[in-house]
């Protein structure tokens, strides 16, 4: 029931998916792509470095110097990522959510333009300034996407509309594997277009954006423009819905922070009000990137092969888990609603951390039961499904959800330099700690979904249509009430302990 009215409302306010599919081509969808779109082409991007360096020095490269220089192609896009979240913020202030991403699409498009010449040019430096450009624009992508989209919808949707940040990350992944495969662009000829296809999402951005309004809430409550506010909430919602209420918690926010600056890092940081809220972002952004799902991609491989699949195959079994991401992004947004953004939270951290402390098992045992890399496979799926309808879907919107207005755009980017600098570690260190602990490094990621699960089990409150100033007295409110509980016990022990040594000395 539930389902039916919110595609129901959604279908009324065809403005408000369009611009659902506008924002998420050009955003979070190059972030997912880069990630996965260089697992198909590194031999012709290797291939290219070493004629380049054949040709104008006459050197051949050696295996650790090439490695070393395809480990910068890959990790220096995580160095454009991070700039780009620094200045996002601030961007998205200053001009706006739609200007800002307006703008963004100029740095893919420059960026594609790089990796179409870089081959001709016989220059893989061209290659790195591209990945730097596509790393500024998925960086800012990340912050100022989420943000437009989720004051673009009422509070009845923003659940859903929440996780379509989540489903285009996946999408994009999927879109990378997809076109990687040698039937469509990951061949010697084309590979070159594979890298460039960003281009083509950012034109298609740049080309529709324009047709839809600016974030109501920012028009309100920072540019204080009640006309434009009304306008954009009845283009995006239909002129059937009345935006009033909804206008109404904007105002009494706005009233709320009335003189009330946009906060900055360190005011984030020192306070108190908002402790609980920046605890959530920290730990819930580090374990996104440390619960292991780089791990159970690479393993994916091996168990598969194990279980029978032809080697030449498994490029369409790793097709499969993407394809199961993305499915579940879907369903994900489907049950949000009706579920609960915290009940998905934990119950999918705590059957991941399940997921791998079996998963590890089942590889140890897999050399001595001939059965076991089966099972192997069910949990990969399994842990992935988890992962795609709790953590992926509710984790990346949740900064717009739990900080006020003034507070966003710092909480965003904090929230981004996590996601960034953890993609970087993972990145390098990755492949040591596998070497070194081989399959036993699941364990590693089994002890931060644990703790996290149980973390949002005890510390986050529901936010399921509920507004900022609602979300932040529900977390006053849950740590007061353990606080006086924990104080209560204390004082209990303490009055216990001062009655039994008057009773003894009597």
């Amino acid at each position: 029931m539930i389902f039916t009215k919110s595609f129901f409302l959604q279908a009324r306010s065809p403005v408000l998916v369009a611009a659902i599919f506008i924002a998420g081509i050009g955003g979070t969808f190059q972030y997912g792509f880069h990630i996965s779109v260089l697992n198909s082409p590194s031999l012709f991007i290797k291939e290219l470095v070493n004629s380049t360096c054949q040709q104008r020095y006459g050197y051949s490269l050696e295996p650790w110097e090439l490695s070393l220089i395809w480990s910068f192609i890959v990790s220096i896009y995580c160095i454009g990522g991070l700039a780009g979240t620094l200045y996002a913020g601030r961007l998205a202030g200053v001009y706006g959510r739609k200007r800002t991403l307006l703008l963004n699409n100029v740095v893919a498009i420059c960026g594609a333009v790089l990796m179409l010449l870089s081959k001709t040019a016989l220059s893989f430096e061209m290659i790195m300034v591209a990945r730097v450009l596509y790393g500024l624009n998925a960086g800012v992508s990340l912050t100022v996407h989420t943000m437009y989209i989720l004051e673009c919808a009422p509070k009845r949707l923003r659940g859903m509309v929440g996780v379509s940040v989540a489903f285009f990350v996946s999408l994009g992944k999927f879109s990378g594997q997809l076109l990687g495969i040698s039937e469509v662009l990951g061949t010697e000829e084309r590979w070159i277009w594979l890298l460039a296809f960003s281009g083509a999402a950012g034109l298609l951005q740049m080309l529709t954006l324009p047709f839809l309004p600016e974030s109501p809430r920012y028009l309100l409550l920072e540019k204080a423009d009640k006309h434009g506010c009304e306008t954009a909430l009845r283009r995006l919602w239909g002129a059937e819905m009345d935006p009033g209420p909804e206008m109404e918690e904007m105002l009494a926010e706005h009233t709320t922070l009335k003189g009330v600056k946009i906060q900055g890092l360190k005011d984030l940081f020192l306070d108190h009000n908002v402790r609980w809220q920046l605890l959530t972002i920290l730990v819930t952004f580090v374990t996104l990137q440390l619960c292991g799902i780089n791990a159970v991609y690479l393993y994916s491989f091996d168990v598969f092969q194990a279980a029978g699949i032809a080697r030449e195959s498994l490029r369409y079994a790793a097709l499969g888990t993407g394809l199961c991401e993305v499915s579940t992004s879907i369903a994900c947004v489907l049950i949000i609603e009706s579920t609960g953004k915290r009940v998905l939270l934990f119950r999918g951290y705590l059957c991941m951390a399940a997921s791998l402390a079996l998963l590890t098992l089942t590889l140890y045992l897999q050399t001595f039961v001939s059965w076991m890399p089966y099972c192997s496979m069910v949990l990969i799926f399994t842990y992935i499904f988890f992962f795609s309808s709790g953590p992926a879907g509710v984790t990346a919107p949740l900064p717009g959800e739990i900080f006020t207005q003034s507070y966003k755009p710092p909480a965003f980017m904090v929230a981004c330099i996590l996601n960034w600098v953890g993609l970087f570690l993972v990145g390098m260190l990755f492949p040591l700690i596998v070497e070194h602990l081989d399959y036993f490094c699941f364990l590693i990621f089994f002890v931060f979904c644990f703790f996290t699960g149980v973390f949002v089990w005890l510390h986050v409150p529901e936010t399921k249509n509920k507004t900022v100033m609602e979300i932040s007295e529900d977390f006053k409110r849950m740590h007061q009430k353990r606080r006086y509980s924990l104080q209560s016990k204390l004082s209990s022990i303490y009055i216990n302990n001062i009655q039994t040594a008057i009773s003894t000395k009597l």
